[in-house]
């Protein structure tokens, strides 16, 4: 029946192709509406460049509320050209109108904050006419609550790194009765821009770094050991002695691919290579973790197959091993938590859920590697691995969306480690846009409690930049509105007259994929949707007036730079001037790397960098430079 269907959806995608069938381009990439803040009452914080207003802190604010203080006073200035004092409360008089940022006795009285219930970095803002509350859970609550009243009341933004947008305007009115709690939807937020700093972690709202601690802008999670650890717990060399506390292949030799973690010599090993590290660990992290390496060459001993079979998943040993191994640190190191990696083999949870994981282990979900992001995750499912006719276009199982809820009915704390480019072909166009939302609200729906998006800043990639920015918005609010924040991120990126059009390429190369093609994080070139010779025509034709529109010159080198992922593509497909037929096409391949070197395109993929030009074959089609 799957392979029926599946030669129908093949025919399908035929009609998609040849153009007899035509893509719905009415993506839709939200299910909210964005409301902007309303004044029901006018509160004037600057009045024809000036202010009456000054900011009031505690006695003895820390480094993140000076923080606070010094970022609110730099954007008032930059906005409105206004200068604010700031006092502490022992020096602030009552009748004086105020921003109160923090903890201080001026709430008693007037709003109620119970930091107790509030989540973490959570934040109130309450205005009475007079004084504006930004008070968080903690401070760096706080200093998030000052970056939303910079971006949403007086429309600060942040869109990468290097690109702010700060708008300029002599008088500040906001409402004078704003009375909004403000919580995270993931407690564990990781997603960094290439060049992303401090600041802009804190900006954006992202509160992992992995190893700065970031102390001024409310301090980051941090980590011991973080990714692939085991080789450092467990290292490679001890094989010579210790060929036990290794992997036994399915031949039966020994490997270090992987470790044998049902050997009690092996837990041993790591805790006190683990407390070594911590001891000398020079941030003040509370994690680390249990990272395999990055193959599936498990261990097949009869005792580690034993555990595969009684609890029903390979990943039962990693659990076990994790849960013993947070045991023997737990009352040397008591606010500690330690993960591990639901991953390649591991990926799937026990069908035995009396295995549990403890309070203090927390599962790091990888399946996601393996996830369709054309299509929603809870209607599509895995790639199989290998490029079947069922895999490219039957129905697959929802599978991975399955053992994300299983996962979390055996751990009380998860995080996903998300992958959201194509790493074979990161030049490409990747059809994710759509699914984003629904993917995340998904997550954070079953219980999700962390988000960890790991390829932002260590790959070039295809409208990454947007990416960025709107996964930045989704793992701190999964119902945020994505398609007002891709038109706001357009129109400062591209410049207004381009952004309609990038937004229209968008939308079709989204549908077309959806329509002829699953989309994965390892696709070849010609997985990545088909195109009908009418619809590159139109593309064709968007990206010209794109590139020809009224922008600066800033934006259209960001405009050049993302149509060079469409020319990519069709230099791969044959398509325009990159057919066959072109007895030029060669030189026409050279230009485009030229374009691409020259606009800072590195790779084509996420496991190389493009060659030197002496050693391209331009006769070649460009995905071979990766």
């Amino acid at each position: 029946m799957r392979t029926i269907k599946g030669i129908l959806a093949f025919l399908e995608v035929i009609m998609y192709i040849t153009g007899v069938f035509t893509a719905d381009v009415n993506v839709t990439y939200s299910t909210a509406v964005y409301n902007p803040p309303e004044i029901t009452a006018p509160m004037q914080i600057v009045d024809d460049g000036a202010t009456d207003f000054v900011i009031v802190t505690e006695e003895k604010p820390d480094a993140t509320i000076k923080t606070a203080v010094k970022e609110l006073q730099s954007y008032l200035k930059k906005i409105s050209g206004a200068e604010i004092k700031s006092v502490t409360e022992s020096k602030y008089n009552p009748t004086d109108k105020a921003i109160i940022l923090g903890k201080t006795d001026l709430e008693k009285g007037v709003v109620k904050i119970d930091r107790a219930k509030m989540a973490e970095d959570s934040f109130m803002l309450y205005s009475n006419g007079k004084r504006l509350y930004i008070a968080g859970a903690d401070s760096r609550g706080t200093l998030y609550g000052v970056y939303t009243f910079l971006e949403e009341y007086l429309g600060v933004r942040w869109f990468t790194p290097t690109l702010e947008v700060v708008p300029e305007k002599t008088d500040i009115i906001i409402d004078a009765k704003i009375n909004r709690l403000v919580e995270p939807s993931f407690s564990v937020r990781r997603n960094d821009s290439i060049g992303t700093t401090d600041a802009y972690r804190a900006r954006t709202k992202m509160n992992v770094s992995f190893w700065n601690e970031a102390t001024e802008y409310g301090g980051a999670l941090t980590y011991v050991l973080w990714d692939v650890t085991l080789d450092k717990l467990v290292p490679d060399d001890l094989i010579k002695e210790h060929p036990d506390y290794f992997a036994t292949t399915a031949e039966g030799t020994k490997t270090r691919d992987h470790v044998c973690l049902s050997n009690p010599d092996v837990l041993e090993v790591a805790v006190k290579n683990a407390r070594k590290a911590i001891l000398e660990c020079e941030t003040n992290a509370k994690h680390i973790h249990i990272g395999q390496k990055d193959n599936t060459n498990y261990c097949r001993c009869k005792n580690c197959e034993a555990l595969y079979e009684k609890y029903g998943s390979v990943s039962a040993p990693t659990i076990l091993f994790t849960n013993a191994f947070a045991d023997a640190l737990d009352d040397e190191f008591p606010d500690f938590t330690f993960t591990f990696y639901a991953y390649n083999e591991t990926d799937r949870p026990p069908t035995d859920t009396t295995l549990r994981c403890n309070d203090n282990v927390a599962p790091v979900l990888c399946g996601l590697h393996k996830a369709c992001r054309s299509h929603p995750l809870t209607e599509c499912g895995a790639q199989d691995g290998n490029e079947t006719f069922d895999n490219l276009f039957c129905e697959n199982e929802p599978t991975i969306s399955e053992d994300f809820a299983n996962w979390v009915k055996i751990a009380d704390t998860t995080y996903i480690y998300d992958y959201t480019i194509n790493f074979i072909n990161t030049a490409q166009f990747f059809s994710n846009f759509e699914t984003m939302q629904s993917t995340m609200k998904y997550m954070h729906d079953i219980g999700i409690t962390g988000y960890i998006y790991n390829c932002g800043d260590t790959h070039i990639a295809a409208f990454n930049e947007l990416r960025n920015y709107l996964l930045c918005k989704l793992q701190w609010d999964v119902n945020c509105d994505v398609e007002y924040h891709m038109m706001d991120f357009l129109k400062a990126y591209y410049g207004e007259d381009a952004a309609p059009y990038i937004k229209q390429i968008i939308d079709i190369q989204t549908a077309q994929t959806k329509a002829s093609a699953h989309a994965f994080d390892f696709d070849w070139h010609y997985q990545a949707g088909f195109y009908p010779m009418n619809v590159a025509v139109a593309l064709d034709g968007l990206w010209e007036k794109a590139l020809t529109a009224d922008i600066t010159e800033d934006q259209l080198f960001n405009v050049e730079t993302a149509n060079l992922s469409w020319e990519y593509f069709k230099a791969n497909q044959f398509l325009g001037s990159y057919t066959i037929l072109n007895p030029l096409r060669h030189k026409r391949i050279e230009e485009l790397y030229d374009a691409m070197t020259a606009h800072g395109i590195t790779g084509v993929s996420g496991f190389q960098d493009i060659p030197p030009k002496e050693e391209i074959n331009f006769f070649q089609r460009p995905f071979n430079w990766g």
